[in-house]
């Protein structure tokens, strides 16, 4: 679905991104390294956000442009921490934005909110609060609801689960992981947490300073890691004590 041939990204004399990868279609995938790895700025080159220094983003087969970006983009969910929303306006509103740019007749729209809002577990009265107004979760699943408005095939999330409490996170990792399988698009995540990422993901890229230091499924990274580094960073998060 993605790939990424002889790609630099520069940050002026840092290079904070060299990568050749290839994201396969139809599977979710994790990005996880260090502070800085380039994670993010990976995902943000995927979006059109960022432009590559050198090298090519390709999309579905067709290269990443300025030119089609805005076509591109309604093929391509996305969503970063605590759903991006706009304070002024409703949960509804902002879910509906994008469908309405797009012409979407207001009775369409309405039937894919309703749909969306049960996929994603958002109780149907939150719909019409403000975001202040709701909690940190259900941010997060009105932000997933915009992102799946047009039905993309692609769906990119940056960090979405970084700012929540442990039980919150908790349930909408077991309901993305719910999600993702069902609709069975193609899902690229940004996160910190290891645990997290291979329990979301059938696989994994681990980043560190901008390079790929290892990819492939959550057992082999655990299980044959290819250096000290990638050994250390799968097994350094502890385990909650039990005595």
């Amino acid at each position: 679905m993605f790939t990424l041939t002889h790609i630099q990204h520069r940050y002026g004399d840092r290079v904070a991104l060299e990568v050749d990868l290839r994201i396969e279609p139809g599977r979710t995938t994790a990005l996880i390294g260090p502070s800085g790895a380039g994670k993010s700025t990976l995902l943000r080159l995927l979006t059109g956000l960022e432009w590559p220094d050198r090298g090519e983003v390709r999309f579905d087969g067709a290269p990443l442009t300025p030119t089609d970006l805005a076509a591109q983009r309604r093929r391509i969910g996305y969503v970063i921490q605590e759903g991006g929303l706009f304070p002024h306006l409703t949960a509804r509103q902002n879910a509906a934005l994008v469908a309405r740019v797009c012409g979407w007749p207001t009775a369409r729209i309405a039937a894919r909110i309703r749909e969306l809002a049960a996929l994603c577990r958002l109780p149907e009265d939150a719909l019409d609060r403000y975001p202040g107004e709701l909690s940190g979760g259900q941010r997060q699943r009105v932000g997933l609801v915009r992102a799946l408005m047009l039905d993309p095939p692609a769906l990119l999330l940056d960090e979405p689960l970084g700012a929540l409490d442990p039980i919150v996170r908790h349930d909408l990792q077991t309901d993305l992981r719910a999600l993702f399988a069902d609709l069975g698009k193609t899902v690229v995540l940004v996160t910190h947490d290891v645990a997290e990422a291979f329990f979301l993901a059938g696989h994994v890229v681990l980043l560190r300073d901008g390079r790929v230091a290892q990819e492939g499924t959550p057992a082999a990274l655990r299980t044959a890691p290819v250096s000290d580094f990638v050994r250390r960073f799968v097994h350094a998060q502890r385990a909650v004590a039990t005595a």
